[in-house]
């Protein structure tokens, strides 16, 4: 099997073209949108997801505190599904982002949220799903269908859509004007060669995957990817917890991906990789400079917002050729399947 021959290779390939339609297709809804939340304005802002959706919800977090100054936290899907709690939540935003739009706690926390007085959004890419009919507006990602079990162009495209949702919502028109250039630097990132990286990810067993601000989702992104596609054991921490005890097994050998972006926490992330460097970890940087110990990844400059999104398609390359390199099938991991559905 060649790595360039699976669906995940493929259709991470593809993700600049989706996000070119996409936000073109969605450009009124996404200014009336940012216009609805300017005069409402929520007091608080729920997200709800799982799995790669809520990897994506932590970028949506970074861009909605950052930008609005609206606190904003993770949904608990259980606390409707399976404890029947009724949230107050007048004033409120939720949004809830979900490939399939079919898992029963997504959608009965979304009904919850809106019977308690949330004004719900929902991201989602299939049409008719249950999360659509329950949602007060939704957002279509218009990825198109996604064979392979691994989410990439699905991933993101709910990381364009939320940015452009944000982008409106906080008046941010350098943000929204950046959202310009991100399909064709997205087609320039699956390009990067990121195979220096490659046979420290076929040797080894366990590894962090670290991040900070927005980056810290497409770290965990990774991790999820790397669980999924290469039976690797990734843990992805931010810069800032990784020191709070994690840093302990961080010995000679021992594998790091840091993915970092151009904004205040760049400095801090290099910092840190310095710090891995000197205790003999195999460091891989993506997205700042590392010193001679560590192995520096290629990227390009773009809007700090849009560097994680670059990063992850980046890495989507990288991950593919990892896991056919092990052994694996990107397209089918053990036990899991397109649509997971949990109460």
């Amino acid at each position: 099997m060649r790595a360039e021959d699976t669906r995940m290779f493929q259709e991470s390939a593809s993700a600049g073209e989706v996000v070119r339609s996409q936000l073109a297709r969605n450009a009124p809804l996404m200014a009336e949108l940012g216009e609805r939340l300017r005069r409402l304005p929520p007091t608080v802002a729920l997200i709800s997801g799982r799995g790669s959706s809520d990897n994506a919800g932590v970028y949506a977090r970074y861009l909605i505190e950052t930008g609005t100054g609206t606190p904003t936290s993770p949904a608990i899907l259980s606390a409707s599904s399976v404890y029947a709690a009724e949230p107050r939540l007048r004033g409120a935003v939720c949004i809830a982002i979900s490939q399939s739009g079919q898992s029963p706690d997504l959608v009965a926390s979304v009904a919850a949220a809106r019977a308690g007085g949330a004004f719900v959004i929902a991201l989602v890419n299939a049409d008719g799903s249950r999360l659509a009919q329950v949602a007060d507006v939704t957002v279509p990602l218009h990825a198109g269908a996604e064979t392979s079990v691994a989410a990439t162009k699905t991933f993101i495209a709910s990381l364009s859509a939320l940015a452009q949702l944000i982008g409106h919502w906080s008046g941010d028109t350098d943000l929204v004007r950046a959202l310009e250039a991100l399909p064709g630097q997205l087609d320039e990132a699956f390009q990067r060669d990121w195979s220096a990286a490659l046979d420290t990810l076929v040797r080894a067993q366990s590894l962090y995957v670290v991040g900070r601000g927005p980056g810290y989702a497409a770290a965990r992104e990774a991790a999820l990817k790397l669980k999924e596609t290469c039976g690797l054991h990734a843990e992805a921490f931010s810069a800032a917890e990784v020191r709070h005890g994690p840093m302990a097994l961080v010995k000679a050998g021992f594998p790091v991906l840091m993915l970092a972006q151009d904004d205040e926490t760049r400095a801090d992330m290099a910092s840190l990789a310095s710090d891995f460097s000197g205790r003999g970890a195999k460091v891989m940087l993506a997205g700042a400079a590392g010193d001679g110990g560590v192995v520096n990844l290629p990227t390009a400059d773009a809007h700090p917002a849009m560097q994680p999104v670059l990063l992850i398609q980046s890495f989507y390359r990288l991950a593919a050729l990892a896991a056919v390199a092990r052994g694996h099938d990107p397209d089918r991991p053990p036990f899991l399947n397109k649509v997971t559905e949990t109460v």
